[in-house]
């Protein structure tokens, strides 16, 4: 036993006589700042870099940024520069937020203008839709982001076809489109029940042209059949009524729509092989359903979610950008009806006068029981053995005016006396005079009236001030 127990002591002051005695063997090695070291042949834009892109991966996303903004402004001619730009907008999208998203959509818009060509740049137009993406609201609520998230993804799928990212941009594309269609379905619906068939078919008509994909277009279809064909358009209803047959043909209205167009003697078009595919492949894909415990949060949940779910799987999502077309308003009004000025509202009426012929009789004149005016007098007074003058080219032209107002009635008076003064009638030349003097006695007579009541407006004025303060 003692002599095991020595054997053991003697190997080890063996083995401590021949390890190295410094102090490293009980302690942790120091670590060493390799950026500051002298072995270190690292380019310092490059170890910049990687350092702040470390921070963004574990969330220091300011620590991050302000790394990647130093770096710009201290290597401005840095090959870094680009990935510097892009990680400061994707560190901005992380963070989330509608004040980090619209940093975030300027920095990628930022990284498309100054570098268009690189493969970088469908990314950065991607992430632009998906910012707007991710603060779309309800369909009942603002749609300002889903318009601007439908135009970005068009604007991607144009552009960059080609993108292995392409499939996802037309899958949100469909959601985006699905939303919209949504919201303007509602309302078209609101109206629809309400009886408004103008103000419904204005917003059914923009769903059926612009998102064929859309869940409830067979019902936007029938819906805009029943309003043509109550409003008496039956060839339009028609038309409507036969799209449903032709691209919808597993729908539950394909019957009804059927039975239509045999009650209004047109032929039945037959379903597009194209459209049964499709509405196969939509039947057959798997969809998330809402559960229980996520139905009542619907009511306080600002996001899109079951619109999400009901949106189409399969199909080429609209890639148009959106075009003020003509409503259905104009063909469900009643008639044509001429209009002066650019708005529906302005009823003025153009009286035509044609040279030589009776003037129409003005509104505001004074005859009565079609007695003639005095405009009549230069005619009368004219001999008979003279001919009468030729019109003027400003009243041969024969243009439209517009009946004159009260003042255009008095001076048009006052002219036509004057006129047949000069022709030679004394009679009318004294009777311009005399209603001359008339109006001059009127209006001194007036005038001093009005001096003689503000004479003893401030004469009563005055006694009451006296007799306040007697001073």
């Amino acid at each position: 036993m003692h002599r095991t127990l020595s054997l053991v002591l003697a190997g080890g002051l063996a083995f401590l006589c021949a390890s190295p005695s410094n102090a490293q063997l009980l302690h942790k090695k120091k670590k060493v700042n390799k950026s500051t070291s002298a072995d270190n042949t690292a380019e310092p834009d490059k170890v910049l870099y990687g350092r702040a892109l470390e921070d963004i991966k574990h969330g220091r996303q300011e620590v991050g940024r302000l790394g990647m903004q130093t770096l710009i402004n201290t290597y401005p001619d840095s090959e870094y520069l680009a990935k510097a730009k892009l990680a400061i907008a994707d560190s901005y999208y992380k963070e989330g937020g509608t004040a980090n998203m619209t940093q975030a959509i300027q920095g990628y818009k930022d990284f498309i203008v100054f570098f268009p060509f690189l493969s970088e740049a469908g990314y950065a137009q991607l992430q632009v839709a998906n910012a707007h993406y991710q603060q779309m609201a309800k369909p009942d609520r603002d749609r300002s982001e889903a318009k601007a998230a439908e135009e970005e993804y068009q604007t991607f799928l144009l552009k960059y076809p080609k993108d292995p990212l392409a499939r996802k941009a037309e899958q949100r594309l469909r959601d985006v489109q699905e939303i919209i269609a949504e919201g303007d379905y509602r309302v078209g619906y609101f109206y629809y029940v309400k009886g408004d068939k103008r103000a419904a078919a204005a917003r059914l008509v923009g769903i059926s042209s612009r998102y064929p994909l859309y869940s409830k277009s067979d019902r936007v279809l029938w819906m805009l059949g029943d309003i043509f064909e109550k409003s008496e358009h039956k060839e339009i209803a028609s038309l409507y009524y036969s799209n449903i047959v032709k691209n919808y043909p597993l729908s539950g209205l394909a019957p009804d729509a059927k039975r239509k167009l045999v009650a209004f003697k047109v032929p039945v078009p037959q379903p597009d092989p194209q459209a049964v595919a499709w509405m196969t492949a939509e039947q057959n894909t798997p969809r998330q359903r809402e559960s229980m415990v996520k139905k009542p949060l619907g009511l306080i949940r600002n996001s899109p979610y079951v619109e999400k779910m009901a949106s189409a799987k399969n199909g080429q999502p609209n890639l148009q950008p959106e075009a003020d077309s003509s409503s259905a308003t104009d063909i469900l009004s009643g008639g044509f009806k001429p209009r002066i000025g650019p708005g529906s509202g302005n009823t003025a009426v153009v009286e035509t006068v044609t040279p030589g012929g009776s003037a129409p009789p003005a509104s505001g004149s004074g005859s009565e029981g079609g007695q003639p005016t005095e405009g009549s007098a230069p005619a009368a007074a004219t001999p008979s053995g003279e001919t009468a003058p030729r019109p003027t080219s400003g009243e041969a032209s024969g243009s439209p005016t517009l009946q004159p107002t009260a003042s255009a009635d008095a001076n048009a008076n006052g002219a036509t006396n004057g006129s047949a003064a000069a022709a030679g009638s004394p009679q009318a030349a004294d009777q311009t005079k005399t209603d001359g003097s008339a109006q001059t006695d009127d209006s001194q007579s007036s005038s001093q009236s009005d001096g003689t009541k503000q004479k003893e407006s401030s004469s009563k004025k005055k006694k009451g001030l006296r007799k306040v303060v007697p001073w």
